[in-house]
């Protein structure tokens, strides 16, 4: 039997020993009230999987707010709840009931902004990312309105990788930033970033799922982790990192790139042996119809 030579980005090789550890589990069934960091740039212990970014959990409870002047350039993307935010004098208002049936509101601004977070609603959720960037930023409110939805791999591999896909900001609509951000819907028991893919690019994914208990799997590189309601990976670059949900249960995710020096994040490349299953004629195999049980 021939052996199949993965395709695998360099940067794979600078993945730390223990993958295990890129995996940081949710305290449940929720966040704590206020701010709870997840992912911390600055030592192996904070950051095993070198992301270079911070991510974290903002909770307020109705007429609670937040205040900061950011230190670095900041993303609030608000998962749930009804809100009030001011970015450097400007003010937006947002709300969100459902992940997986309405697209995000994202306030994004850069360093040395002053940022007054209100919450309007019984329990407001806004996940936080947070990256170097020397440069200018000027505040930008993403209305829902503003985000495409794209509805990916319908027609491939018997429907099986049938996602829905939302780009809040990339590249090209943000040359200015060191980010890239958006969403995944993965349909229950389906595959998402799918056919296998990587790019030397550090990605944060972060995961809800329609019930609490819903659950789905992670790869990364020849790696597989069980991931639940509030979970989130670190994926080093030149990873492949495939996902697929339970039977039963939506699975959404929170995905976020981060640039490197002269490497903007751009796409990705996917891995040869899968990339048969680009091509809507081949569908792979199927049972046969009227088959016999036996």
């Amino acid at each position: 039997m021939k052996r199949i030579r993965r395709s695998v980005n360099p940067a794979a090789a600078q993945r730390p020993a223990d993958l295990a550890s890129c995996v940081a589990r949710a305290a449940r069934p929720k966040f704590s009230l206020g701010y709870t960091p997840v992912v911390r740039s600055g030592s192996a212990k904070t950051d095993p999987g070198g992301m270079g970014m911070e991510f974290g959990v903002l909770r307020l409870r109705r007429g609670a707010k937040h205040r900061e002047v950011t230190k670095r350039e900041t993303v609030l993307v608000l998962l749930a709840g009804n809100v009030e935010v001011t970015m450097d004098g400007q003010t937006f208002r947002a709300t969100r009931a459902s992940l997986f049936d309405e697209k995000p509101a994202t306030f994004h601004c850069g360093r040395g902004t002053p940022l007054v977070v209100r919450s309007d609603a019984a329990d407001t959720e806004f996940a936080v990312v947070r990256t170097e960037n020397p440069h200018p930023l000027p505040v930008r409110y993403y209305a829902p309105s503003d985000v495409t939805t794209e509805d990916r791999g319908a027609g491939l591999a018997q429907g099986a990788c049938r996602r829905f896909v939302r780009t809040i900001f990339d590249c090209a609509s943000r040359p200015d930033s060191e980010l890239v951000i958006g969403e995944v819907v993965n349909f229950p028991g389906r595959w998402s970033s799918y056919p296998g893919h990587h790019h030397p690019q550090p990605e944060i994914y972060h995961y809800r799922f329609t019930l609490p208990q819903g659950y789905g799997h992670a790869e990364l590189g020849d790696e597989v982790f069980k991931v639940r309601h509030g979970d989130t990976v670190s994926i080093p670059g030149g990873l492949d990192h495939a996902q697929v949900s339970a039977p039963g249960y939506g699975m959404y995710y929170l995905w976020i790139v981060r640039h490197l020096p002269r490497r903007p994040y751009k796409g990705f490349a996917f891995t040869p042996e899968h990339k048969w299953l680009l091509d809507p004629t081949q569908q792979g195999w199927q049972p046969p119809t009227g088959a016999s049980k036996k």
